[in-house]
């Protein structure tokens, strides 16, 4: 599959001057300090901040900042990257992976750009090399591209063909805390013996056979390689493969004939993507949703070209579900669900085996597709989670007092889904967690933005976006918290090696996202619509937000505190890994 994965990453326009003068940056003062043990880091990093008096920068009477500075705050990016890890939870074994993982990635942003790595004539080279050929040749694939959604499309794809009773195989990204994420057999990660086993059969042989002419393949050629070698020899009945970048060099194209493609949303910025790049894989039936009026045409005209019959899927009617609801939230996702049926469809149609399938009903999907549909799970897209560290300690009554609302939406149209999602679920101020079984509350709420985005991406589409559509119905955000990622301080291991030089975080980008903010129409109401002079802070750290919001939360038990998490699926497996702990 050709189609473009998303548009390609351009330098955002100038950000306008901060527009309110009490704009707060909670960031450590200049001091230096001896460097404590790592596990003592750790611990600390944990432990409620004390209590302490409103500070007179606090974004609201109500909200207090916390007391005196964390210690772990102190620290330089150096030792800061590995306290925030936490502690490994893999072996010895897998941290050496990880570690040789990590020196695979590369800056490069894009698949058909680069360093010789990256160079598409070398995958022919490394398949040779795993003797991967014939196997890939006979997976049965399922192969979705696109800008929104190809992701949850696979996931529903595979959720409902392994409810029909087939082995199944789902390679996705990126992951949210653990690599494996991307490795699904059966629907669940990996294991790490396996991976562990399958990883070094692919990195030996390609460790013997590169060198100056032919280099190791970066970061996701090696994944999408890995991918291949584990489906074969777990010998899958399907192999669901969601493109990464996109583009006709995008690594997973190495599948030559897949069984069917799909192309979820391009998005109304996109489209050009697929004129550049457009998809060769001919003769094989394909299916996209309804896109914008330019990119539907570029599709069509290409479909031509290939002899492909390229058919158009409307979003699943719910009705069809009888009364079950998609294992995926929000309303935009049975445009993706109404697409992964067609491709389940087909695929069971070309293998020979629409018999295992079951109707009871003519206006309704087979029972194992609707099965399927219900019981589909893809982290971070949608998610609704309790702090349990607050809720457990302070919640006598069932009733949440902290709940982050997760959804790693990163363009403006994933954006304003996101925020109907937010605002449909919050309902007025009254949290809904029915698939939670928590009764409804009547508490006063507050929501709260927490916020970060790629430098590739440009906040002034993202946060106008999101802050209207949520304005639309009746969402006010009381405080936006604008965090850098805490992955981005460390490799894929918990215990990769720190910078040689000791450096101080730079939040820059966070300080230009909260300058957007304060410049916002919206931006400066509170509660109800309120004005309020005080709507935005930055933090140095992930951690210190958390806590942040967790001591407040403690501060205040007659009120809900509903934090949405968006802007970055990075930011979302980041905040995971901290309420997991």
């Amino acid at each position: 599959m050709r189609a473009g994965g998303g548009a390609s990453p351009r330098p955002a326009p100038p950000l306008p001057a901060a527009t309110s003068a009490t704009a707060t940056l909670l960031a450590p003062a200049s001091v230096a300090m001896p460097a404590p043990r790592l596990a003592h880091l750790r611990r600390l990093l944990l432990l409620p901040l004390r209590s302490a008096a409103p500070h007179p920068l606090a974004p609201n009477p109500g909200l207090p900042l916390p007391g005196p500075v964390h210690p772990s705050l102190l620290l330089p990016r150096a030792m800061a990257g590995a306290a925030y890890e936490g502690v490994a939870t893999g072996s010895a074994e897998y941290e050496e992976v990880l570690g040789c993982l990590g020196s695979l990635i590369t800056q490069k942003v894009r698949a058909d750009t680069g360093n010789r790595g990256n160079q598409w004539k070398l995958m022919a080279k490394y398949v040779q090399i795993l003797e991967l050929e014939e196997p890939i040749a006979q997976l049965k694939v399922i192969h979705v591209a696109g800008t929104k959604g190809k992701g949850s499309t696979c996931t529903f794809a595979e959720s409902i063909l392994r409810s029909c009773g087939f082995r199944t195989g789902l390679f996705t990204s990126p992951h949210l805390i653990d690599v494996r994420e991307r490795f699904r057999l059966d629907g669940l990660d990996i294991s790490e013996e396996k991976f562990i086993r399958y990883f070094w059969w692919c990195w030996n042989k390609l460790k013997d056979k590169t060198g100056d002419d032919v280099p190791m393949p970066a970061y996701f050629r090696f994944l999408a390689l890995l991918a291949f070698k584990i489906f074969s020899d777990e010998q899958v009945d399907v192999a669901v493969l969601e493109v990464g970048l996109g583009g006709k060099y995008d690594a997973t194209n190495v599948v030559r004939a897949p069984v069917v493609c799909g192309i979820s949303s391009l998005g109304k910025h996109t489209w050009r993507d697929c004129w550049r790049e457009g998809w060769d894989t001919k003769g094989v039936p394909a299916y996209t949703v309804p896109q914008p009026e330019e990119a539907m045409s570029v599709l069509m005209h290409r479909a031509s070209e290939l002899g492909v019959s390229l058919q158009v899927v409307q979003p699943l009617d719910p009705q069809k579900l009888e009364d079950q609801p998609l294992g995926l939230h929000g309303e935009h996702q049975y445009m993706n669900a109404g697409l992964a049926v067609a491709l389940a469809n087909t695929w069971l149609e070309k293998q020979g085996h629409l018999d295992r399938i079951h109707v009871q009903h003519s206006d309704t999907l087979p029972d194992q597709f609707i099965k399927g549909l219900s019981s589909a799970c893809l982290r971070g897209r949608a998610q609704i989670v309790p702090d349990p560290q607050v809720n457990s300690e302070n919640d006598k009554h069932g009733n949440s007092s902290l709940v982050f609302y997760l959804d790693g939406a990163h363009s403006p149209e994933s954006m304003e889904m996101c925020a109907r999602w937010f605002a449909h679920v919050t309902n007025n101020d009254r949290i809904q967690e029915v698939s939670l079984e928590q009764p409804h509350t009547d508490r006063n709420s507050r929501k709260i933005l927490l916020f970060n985005c790629m430098t590739v991406r440009d906040p002034q589409r993202l946060l106008p976006c999101l802050l209207d559509t949520c304005a639309q119905n009746d969402i006010h955000f009381e405080q936006a918290l604008f965090v850098p990622n805490q992955s981005q301080y460390n490799k894929l291991g918990s215990l990769a090696s720190p910078p040689s030089k000791c450096e101080q975080i730079d939040l820059s980008w966070q300080l230009s996202l909260q300058r957007v903010w304060e410049s916002l129409p919206n931006s400066n109401k509170g509660l109800n619509g309120a004005n309020s002079s005080r709507t935005s802070s930055v933090f140095e750290s992930l951690p210190l937000a958390i806590q942040w919001l967790r001591e407040t939360a403690q501060q205040n038990q007659s009120t809900q505190f509903q934090v949405l998490v968006t802007g970055s699926l990075h930011l979302v497996g980041d905040v995971l890994r901290l309420l997991e702990k």
